[in-house]
């Protein structure tokens, strides 16, 4: 299949097939006479494996590395796992922090009347950088 069908069976852009190629998580499309990528049922699987990993927020690093050990039948499972946990483990930290900004946020919130006055302790924050609320 041409890169606009495999594009749209995968669910990606051309563009992030193309870039995707360009950066080695997908081997270089075979080509047509005329120049024209063509995908193969094999490269299908692949792409559905990188969407998925993408989906669950994986980093393009990361997907090398969750990709190298799908292609190794020697690999222990282990080694995915651990993958896996640091992800989580970044995930909580980021959930942490996104807390963290929503309860500051909801505080400053919380703190404005949202009246007629100029007065406003949001942007009183803002103005000091957070250093003196």
């Amino acid at each position: 299949m041409n890169i606009g069908q495999a594009a749209r069976h995968s669910g990606l852009s051309a563009k992030m097939l193309r870039y995707y190629e360009s950066i080695g998580l997908l081997p270089a499309a075979a080509r047509s006479d005329s120049g024209y990528r063509h995908y193969s049922t094999e490269d299908l699987h692949r792409l559905a494996f990188i969407k998925r990993s993408r989906d669950l927020g994986f980093s393009l690093a990361e997907v090398g590395k969750l990709l190298t050990l799908w292609q190794d039948r020697q690999r222990a499972s282990s080694d995915v796992k651990a993958l896996a946990c640091g992800h989580i483990d970044e995930l909580n930290r980021k959930i942490a922090e996104l807390a963290g900004l929503r309860d500051t946020l909801q505080e400053l919130v919380d703190h404005c009347q949202g009246d007629h006055r100029p007065d406003c302790p949001i942007l009183r924050d803002l103005e000091s950088g957070g250093c003196c609320a």
